[in-house]
């Protein structure tokens, strides 16, 4: 295995994330950009947490590859087994095997789809809390509604004013709800998330009065 700095393996993970958003046109809602944020947050909440818990610092080639590549076996994009072994395959070199164990299983069960379907998976052991971190990372970046009006145009095919209308619906029942349903457990991100909920509420206003001029 070769050996490689932390700040070499996260480069290694964000060039395999070019490399797979072309391969399986990946748009930019869950491509580069948006590996960027949940790196940016997962980052955030590390340092938030890693003082009550510096166990995390030994678990940092976990978080921060888990955050950068956690999209590419979306199952919107590709077969995620297929996606798993491809990403299993690229980092063999970089990462131990039990490191590779834990980032699929993060990126796996970590999907707003998948918990809210099976719950948390309880066999991380040790690693529960930076499955958290990355999960809630993603979260976070989910507030941004650009991010998700561009999937709905990119990857739904709907047109722009249609993907704002859409996007409305999706932030009044399901985002707007990541509090109310306990996702997120780190200090961090509890208050993180109340300011982007916040913030997400007068961003969607102005956005449907701006736009309100243009439906007819």
């Amino acid at each position: 295995m070769k050996l490689l700095s932390l700040s070499n393996l996260i480069n290694f993970s964000f060039n395999y994330v070019l490399k797979t958003s072309k391969l399986y046109n990946i748009d930019e809602s869950h491509s580069l950009r948006h590996s960027m944020d949940v790196f940016h947050y997962a980052n955030e909440i590390y340092n938030d947490c890693v003082y009550i818990s510096p166990f995390l610092k030994e678990q940092k080639n976990i978080i921060f590859t888990s955050a950068i590549l956690h999209d590419m076996c979306d199952k919107k994009y590709m077969d995620e087994k297929e996606g798993i072994d491809n990403l299993r395959n690229y980092m063999k070199d970089v990462l131990t095997l039990e490191e590779l164990d834990v980032v699929s299983k993060i990126i796996s069960t970590m999907s707003y789809s998948t918990v809210k379907k099976n719950g948390f998976p309880n066999d991380l052991g040790i690693y529960n809390l930076a499955y958290h971190i990355v999960r809630e990372a993603d979260l976070l970046s989910a507030y941004d509604i650009e991010r998700c009006i561009i999937y709905q145009v990119e990857h739904e095919k709907y047109n722009y004013l249609n993907s704002f209308n859409e996007v409305k619906k999706i932030f009044e029942n399901r985002v707007f709800e990541y509090i109310n349903d306990k996702l997120f457990i780190t200090d961090y991100s509890n208050k993180k998330s109340k300011e982007l909920h916040e913030a997400s509420i007068v961003k969607l206003i102005e956005l449907e009065n701006n736009y309100g001029l243009f439906i007819d």
